[in-house]
């Protein structure tokens, strides 16, 4: 069967790589400075295969196999969008970007800031993100806190297939560097996409995905399935929970989490990165913050553990479930 199934005019149901391809795919259309550059993206289409014919369509002048060497990729991408092209890396699985951070913390975040605002450096760089795929060491990481407290660095993490599609295109759009952090577990789950229409959101703006009002749970990219699934079961239980989908994590958006947490009195906040440090700690202190006098409980937070990531036989013990996330929700309800 096709991965791709047609819903009506314009609309398409595609997993969420395939959903990533067709953007990359509209955005070089629209765009001859828009290019690809990565390690096996080209002939082999990458390893999850995002990049599969775009190689035979655009050429090999713009769809870029490069060396190992994730340095000298992100190096040779802050030439080309010096020089006024929208390099688009792809770093092959996300613990392969640590070689890359000192480029990415020291120049591709701060060339902007440091010309004062006159060099732009419009560039994204594609992170296959999280465990759950039984993968070896270096495969499975959640590194979103490193890049969240680097300022100059926007941050997306789509948990659908509709997001896929439209965050990539808008990713690609804007001036900033943009990290983009792929649910790689979540590659082949399927959902609706519509290229024709761009969503009012803002690519910068959570979505309330499922309405609720005993306690909000926030969460984003491989971590949305499993609270949605509690968020179900939950509800058999005469409970309503409300779920936001943070989609950027840099910047956060604030205000429709604490719209929600106002209304709701209590927040939970799930992660697949360690909450030692997590992204999820600022948030919480955040939300703290602004909405002290309405809330009913303390901000509670799920996550991975201050453990290197486990063998694979071992990440389903790491990894925030549906028994953990309901945990957290049982204690968040005790105040």
């Amino acid at each position: 069967m096709s991965a791709v199934q047609h819903q009506g005019a314009g609309s398409t149901t595609l997993p969420i790589a395939k959903a990533i391809t067709a953007g990359l795919r509209d955005a070089m259309t629209a765009d001859d400075k828009v290019l690809l550059m990565g390690e096996d993206i080209g002939v082999l289409g990458g390893v999850f295969r995002v990049t599969d014919g775009l190689h035979a369509e655009f050429g090999s002048q713009r769809v870029v196999d490069t060396p190992l060497a994730e340095a000298g990729i992100v190096g040779t991408a802050v030439g080309l969008a010096l020089r006024g092209y929208r390099p688009v890396v792809e770093i092959q699985f996300d613990g392969f970007v640590f070689p890359a951070f000192n480029q990415i913390t020291t120049q591709v975040a701060k060339m902007h800031n440091r010309t004062s605002g006159r060099v732009n450096m419009p560039m994204v760089i594609r992170i296959p993100h999280g465990g759950g795929i039984g993968a070896v060491e270096h495969h499975s990481e959640s590194p979103e806190a490193l890049f969240a407290h680097t300022a100059g660095l926007r941050i997306l993490a789509p948990s659908t297939a509709q997001d896929a599609y439209w965050l990539t295109r808008q990713a690609i759009e804007s001036e900033d560097p943009v990290i983009m952090l792929e649910p790689k577990r979540r590659y082949w789950v399927k959902g609706d996409v519509d290229p024709d229409h761009r969503p009012e959101l803002s690519p910068w703006q959570a979505q309330v995905v499922r309405p609720g009002t005993d306690a909000t749970v926030l969460a984003w990219g491989p971590s949305m399935p499993v609270v949605l699934e509690s968020a179900e079961a939950a509800a058999a239980d005469g409970l309503d929970l409300e779920v936001i989908d943070a989609r950027s994590l840099a910047p956060v958006d604030y205000p429709t989490i604490a719209d929600s947490v106002r209304r709701t009195g209590r927040l939970l906040i799930v992660h697949e990165a360690p909450v030692l440090g997590g992204l999820g700690g600022e948030i919480a202190a955040r939300i703290s913050e602004q909405c002290f006098y309405h809330l009913e409980a303390p901000v509670l937070r799920v996550g991975g553990y201050h453990l290197p990531y486990p063998p694979s036989r071992m990440e389903h013990a790491y990894l925030p479930d549906l028994d953990r996330v309901l945990d957290g929700v049982d204690r968040l309800l005790e105040h």
